[in-house]
């Protein structure tokens, strides 16, 4: 099962022995915990729901306190839930390590990219600018709506509008190395989101030819 939840601790460059550079980021994943498992004659599917991370009693509220009470366990700051084929999910339980990804492994890293708020189209889209001109008046805006009709804005017109914040996966990034000890990851490449940002490491779905 090579599933976990962590953190990113940030970017640094590792040499290989033929003294090539190598970007990696530094992932904390782990110890996570198998909090729930389900099954497709119970609840219709199967997945696992997995913990992370330390957090004190006094801050779980009811809900969730009976949730881990059920299982025997102790609170964790984050949980979440995966997917998993049918009878290979590890029982409640079990604690999943670093130790269940080695180096030459191809992983997806998702997350919530970082937040960069209101953005116009050239920032948020790559749209070229208009005439910087004096007599233009039309610089950095949006452009043509479609002045010829259907006369109205079409579904899914590029717009301004948010940037940022929403969850993208980083598919077949190279597993560099492991430190069990210290439950560390290092991927080649980068991952969504600032520093600290939580992240969920799994196999690849499509590895690239």
């Amino acid at each position: 099962m090579k599933t976990l939840l962590g953190k990113k601790i940030g970017m640094t460059q590792v040499f290989t022995p033929k003294g090539q550079v190598v970007p990696v980021t530094v992932l904390q994943a782990g110890p996570c915990t198998v909090v729930q498992c389900k099954t497709a004659a119970r609840d219709g599917y199967t997945a696992i729901q997995i913990g992370f991370g330390d957090i004190a009693p006094r801050k779980v509220n009811k809900p969730l306190s009976g949730h881990y009470e059920k299982a025997g366990l102790k609170p964790n700051r984050y949980l979440q839930e995966f997917r998993v084929p049918e009878g290979e999910a590890p029982s409640v339980g079990t604690v999943l390590q670093v130790d269940v990804f080695s180096a030459g492994d191809l992983v997806d890293v998702s997350g919530l990219s970082r937040g960069k708020g209101f953005a116009g189209v050239i920032k948020r889209w790559g749209f070229h600018r208009g005439p910087m001109a004096h007599g233009s008046k039309y610089h950095r805006r949006v452009g043509s709506l479609g002045a010829l009709g259907p006369y109205r804005v079409l579904k899914g017109r590029k717009m301004p509008g948010r940037m940022g914040g929403k969850r993208v996966t980083v598919q077949n990034l190279s597993v560099v190395g492991t430190d069990v000890e210290k439950g560390l990851i290092l991927v080649k490449g980068a991952v969504p989101g600032p520093r600290g940002n939580l992240l969920r490491i799994s196999k690849a779905v499509k590895v690239r030819s």
